[in-house]
């Protein structure tokens, strides 16, 4: 009974610890050509199906030259390059700016 409260406590411990690592995690991207009205929204719903994303909020004025957006995620479950790449590849390419 002894061993088997010990392994459960490891195994219990070991997960806690796991998630201890992770955490929310917020950046913001610099978002080259956006130039019409539909482009935010592309940005926005391609940002919004990476895994670890909760919530994802895109900036764009025709009169503004700088688009951005601002994505909040788990840092276990993805990072900012991966982010960076979403919206790459689908033609719009973006760097890290915060």
């Amino acid at each position: 009974m002894r061993r088997l409260v010990a392994i459960a406590a490891l195994v219990l411990g070991i997960s806690a610890s796991g998630s201890a690592f992770a955490g929310e995690q917020r950046v913001t991207l610099r978002v080259e050509n956006m130039f019409c009205a539909s482009c935010p929204f592309i940005v926005k719903q391609t940002l919004a199906n990476v895994p670890g994303v909760s919530h994802v909020e895109v900036s764009y004025e025709e009169d503004n030259a700088v688009a951005t957006a601002t994505v909040v995620y788990e840092d276990n479950e993805t990072d900012a390059a991966a982010l960076a790449s979403a919206t790459s590849d689908v033609g719009f390419p973006s760097t890290v700016i915060q």
